[in-house]
């Protein structure tokens, strides 16, 4: 009976101990994100949360500062986001995700943040002026994007690329005839290749809206984490950052 008694107290010293270590974990909140989506997410020497910068890192930086937490980055392959996010590697994922119905069955959305479409990357001298005109030509998408969902949809064979550089990499040494990406995104690469440009279809690409993911029931988090993006769209925070990234260099 002793024994057991020594035990017994053991057993609970332990389970005391891993109940302070569980909550000590919730001080910090670690979100999961593809730092391969410039002006949103990229690695620099420069970065606000460690080496990662962008629009997405200056929301997730500020949410860390409103609600008293740290807030940490896991970098991944994009279409392994809401893996990481189920298993328990990660807490959330920001990552210039779009809202889709067919995620938010997986996943719990926070309120929109940012409004984007759809739009091809194509040479200067390319004949390419609509969705359409992309049958039958070299395409390329990013994997997991929205994009790629985009051109399934419209019924065309692709190529699917896992960084978006590596894409434009392509585009420019002449081996695809169209990159299909997010818009932000699309004017950051042509901005950087004066050789490409936009062409844009608001008749078969639909506007987006870009949110953050968190685990099913998560709504502690979920809460927090539209109180801090309500209040960084009421005072104009997305907004300006969403400029100043898009124009920096």
């Amino acid at each position: 009976m002793k024994k057991f008694t020594v035990v017994l107290s053991i057993v609970l010293a332990l389970a005391v101990l891993t109940g302070c270590g569980s909550k000590g974990s919730s001080s910090t909140i670690k979100f999961g994100t593809n730092a391969e989506f410039p002006p949103f997410e990229y690695v620099s020497s420069s970065g606000v949360i460690g080496e990662y910068d962008g629009i997405d890192m200056q929301i997730v930086k500020s949410i860390g500062e409103q609600t008293g937490k740290e807030v940490a980055i896991e970098n991944m392959e994009f279409d392994s986001l809401l893996i990481a996010l189920a298993n328990g590697q990660i807490d959330a994922v920001i990552s210039g995700m779009t809202i889709t119905e067919e995620r938010a069955k997986s996943v719990d959305f926070s309120i929109p943040y940012y409004e984007a479409t759809q739009v091809m990357i194509v040479d200067q001298n390319s004949d390419i002026q609509t969705a359409a005109d992309m049958e039958g030509k070299r395409i390329v998408v990013i994997q997991g994007y929205t994009g790629e969902l985009c051109v399934q949809d419209l019924g065309f064979e692709y190529e699917a690329f896992k960084k978006g550089t590596e894409a434009i990499l392509e585009l420019n040494n002449g081996k695809c005839d169209v990159v299909v990406i997010d818009s932000a995104t699309a004017e950051k690469y042509v901005k950087d290749n004066p050789n490409l440009k936009i062409v844009k279809d608001n008749g078969t690409f639909e506007v987006e809206e870009y949110g953050i993911a968190v685990k099913k029931g998560n709504t502690e988090l979920l809460d927090a984490i539209n109180a801090s993006l309500q209040k960084m769209i009421d005072d104009g925070s997305i907004a300006e950052w969403s400029v100043s990234y898009s124009e920096a260099e």
